[in-house]
């Protein structure tokens, strides 16, 4: 059953009572609201649900249809947008620049990645995206596909892209640091390891968390804990593996979200190529409940051996997902 199949199904009956909430025909019907939650350590909250930015700047997606699933996301109470500065070329942080204007920026918890490794190239990559997206401050930059063995080091060298960014948050241009990948839990620990020698403590990290995580190469069973631990905020990334877990036939779009936004993260962030995905994303941040132990089980044992060998985390096993591995140049 594909996404936009199963949000037609689960706007029934039986869900309208959760979405919208106990009123009855008399009354006035508001939507339930999103649920907010804490950025690590901090103190701000962001919203449950969170944007994604590579789908609104893709080729069958129009502008005018961008702006729209932006701005009805922050109107339907989702502030937690992300971006980067290399999606779709550059169109990505334009289009949502654009997105956010009329007063939206006030309302949006605005985060973007870069992919620079060395203080020259990071530094001219967040002077970008501030421009394209139309604002002189990001609440969250991150680094962008710590994905190599190597990463760490380079980023935190003599000259290294963490240079480019303390400069950018001492200067107001950045609020918050962070970092995100989707390859290896093992470099994400070296990534940590690494700050703490140099006396730096991330506030985000971004990472993949779904049901297929949980039995392959597990950012949620050797990373999570440690960020927990840590009090440093929890960015959950492909809660659908970009649909392809969909594909397994063994969970619906809702159970996926509802299994990321029951682990200890501060956001789940999904990407939305319609009115009608975003709808999806909505339905799963206003119908959660924190599932139980039985629940959580109930999942694991339906992925178990389907994702055992990682076929469905592409982003994992592949470089389907690697944009700087075709365009190394994006490094400096």
């Amino acid at each position: 059953m594909n996404r936009r199949r199963f949000l037609r199904i689960s706007l029934g009956t039986a869900l309208l009572p959760i979405l919208w909430g106990n009123a009855s025909s008399h009354d006035a019907i508001e939507p339930a609201e999103i649920p907010r939650r804490r950025l690590g350590r901090t103190g701000e909250t962001v919203s449950l649900i969170g944007l994604g930015g590579h789908h609104i700047g893709r080729h069958y997606v129009s502008e005018d249809e961008s702006i729209r699933i932006v701005r009805t996301a922050i109107d339907s109470g989702v502030n937690f947008m992300d971006n980067c500065w290399d999606y779709n070329g550059g169109l990505s942080e334009i289009r949502m620049g654009k997105a956010l204007r009329d007063g939206y920026r006030q309302k949006a918890f605005l985060m973007t990645k870069i992919d620079g490794r060395n203080a020259d190239t990071a530094g001219r990559q967040i002077d970008e995206s501030l421009k394209r997206l139309q604002t002189d401050r990001l609440d969250l930059i991150q680094l962008h596909e710590v994905i190599r063995p190597d990463d760490p080091a380079r980023i935190f060298a003599q000259g290294g892209a963490i240079q480019a960014l303390l400069k950018a948050k001492a200067s107001g241009k950045v609020r918050y640091v962070g970092f995100t990948g989707h390859k290896s839990p093992a470099i994400h620990l070296a990534m940590l390891h690494t700050a703490s020698e140099h006396g730096f403590s991330f506030d985000a990290v971004q990472m993949p968390l779904n049901v297929m995580d949980a039995h392959f190469d597990s950012f949620e069973r050797l990373v999570l804990p440690l960020l927990v631990e840590r009090q440093i905020g929890v960015l959950g990334m492909k809660p659908l593996g970009d649909s392809v877990i969909l594909r397994s036939g063994a969970v619906s779009a809702i159970e996926c979200l509802h299994y990321a936004m029951n682990l200890p993260t501060s956001v789940v962030i999904t990407g939305c190529d319609s009115i009608s995905i975003l709808g999806q994303a909505l339905l799963a941040a206003r119908s959660f409940r924190p599932m139980s132990d039985r629940q959580t089980a109930a999942i694991r044992s339906r992925t178990a051996k389907l994702a055992h060998k990682g076929q469905y985390e592409l982003y994992k096993t592949s470089h389907q997902f690697d944009g700087t591995f075709y365009n190394p140049q994006w490094l400096g």
